[in-house]
């Protein structure tokens, strides 16, 4: 039996494909799915709806996700981020625009939406965002990621303002940013033409449960076009269940305070704008406390060789965070913070001629010839064309998982070992 648990039972009432399925009756499926079991997991019958063109429950409920989130049109995903930002890429250059500015720490969807997109990408830092007019002279428009992985918002008044008074698109890979839906000064909808919520990541949908929006009726005309060529053709109805469900679950202003207040006095911590990236700072001893959490039966989202990101949403539990402190300051005093030395800026040489795979270990002072870094965040750590650091080779080897290597391998250019 395919069952779908909804606990907040005021949300739940107000769900439309969630009621649908409640109220399906049993019956003989000689439809797929192959599983013939009854439950949730159906397909598009003559009371399910449709995605692709719906009329019923679905389009009730993007209706009511649109409102939420402050768009003139939200599609409801099943395919995860990386297909909103797909569609809207690709809406963009729909849209007549040929390239766009995009940080250098962007999501890898971003890096080959703009490939397959044939949109000219161009680069720029966090810092450089405290000039946008500059980053704007440059390219057709603006993407920024807010939040990132690590809690950090920039300006978004500033860069709504600065993206208007150029005549240039704003859009966000928002992925990590559903859960602050209804903040005037954090949300990026309330900012950006057109923008990505992962809700699966901070509200709590089923994996891959996503939307993707525009703010007025142009941007939506683009992104309806385009949505329909990235998005899947038999999508989850769990999964869109969960994605209104969480777009409607409220917030949780409890545990808000107290991971504020844990910031506060624990100097080991860091908070930024967004606190459902609760940060521990681990040092040295990063690998080793990330470890001895998972003993104690704590699992990081991930640990990126001096910090480990504890990942929080309104479905956390205060117990659940209590839990997690506790535990943080007993690993604190066994494995006492040391200090990794900064690492320099990262030297880039031009990249041609042949390639090869080689062991890490072996890497050293090599080209890397294709970006590779930590999945998660999936946000690249070596670029394509930079030489490659004794630290980077090391948060490389220790990580659970990583992209852009091949068993183990790092790819770089042949001819550079050859000089």
């Amino acid at each position: 039996m395919v069952k779908l648990r909804l606990k907040n039972r005021n949300v739940k009432k107000r769900c439309h494909i969630y009621a649908m399925l409640r109220a399906q009756g049993k019956h003989l499926s000689f439809h797929t799915p192959g599983h013939k079991q009854p439950g949730y997991d159906v397909t598009e019958l003559s009371y399910t709806d449709n995605l692709s063109a719906p009329t019923g429950c679905i389009a009730k409920a993007q209706a009511d996700i649109a409102e939420v989130l402050g768009a003139k049109q939200s599609f409801i995903l099943t395919d995860g981020s990386t297909s909103g930002v797909l569609a809207m890429l690709h809406a963009y250059v729909l849209a007549g625009y040929q390239s766009l500015a995009i940080p250098d720490f962007a999501h890898k969807s971003v890096k080959n939406g703009c490939k397959l997109c044939h949109i000219a990408p161009v680069f720029y830092t966090a810092e450089d965002l405290s000039a946008p007019q500059t980053v704007l002279e440059k390219a057709d428009g603006l993407l920024i990621v807010s939040p990132d992985y690590y809690g950090r918002i920039p300006n978004l008044q500033q860069l709504e303002n600065a993206c208007k008074n150029a005549n240039k698109p704003l859009l966000c890979d928002g992925a990590h940013g559903g859960h602050l839906k209804g903040n005037a000064k954090l949300y990026a909808g309330f900012f950006a033409d057109m923008w990505v919520d992962g809700v699966h990541k901070s509200l709590p949908a089923l994996t891959q449960g996503a939307v993707v929006s525009a703010k007025t009726e142009f941007w939506a005309e683009y992104l309806r076009e385009s949505v329909d060529i990235f998005r899947t053709s038999s999508p989850s109805y769990p999964v869109m269940a969960s994605v209104e469900y969480a777009v409607k679950y409220p917030p949780n202003p409890r545990l808000e305070d107290a991971v504020f207040a844990v910031a506060k006095t624990n100097d080991r911590v860091i908070v930024n704008d967004d606190w459902t990236k609760f940060l521990f700072k681990g040092g040295k001893r990063a690998y080793e406390i990330k470890q001895a959490l998972e003993r104690r039966g704590i699992f990081a989202e991930f640990c990126d060789g001096d910090l480990l990101l504890f990942y929080l949403s309104p479905a956390t539990t205060n117990g659940q965070f209590s839990a997690l402190c506790r535990a943080l300051k007993k690993v604190g005093k066994q494995y006492p913070y040391e200090r990794i030395e900064r690492i320099p800026a990262p030297e880039f040489v031009a990249v041609d001629g042949d390639m090869e795979n080689i062991p890490l270990a072996q890497a050293l002072g090599r080209v890397c010839a294709k970006d590779c870094g930590l999945f998660p965040p999936c946000v690249t750590l070596i670029a394509r064309g930079e030489r490659i650091t004794q630290e980077k080779i090391r948060v490389l080897q220790n990580a659970d998982g990583t992209f852009g290597l091949t068993d183990g391998k790092i790819t770089v250019c042949k001819a550079d070992a050859e000089e």
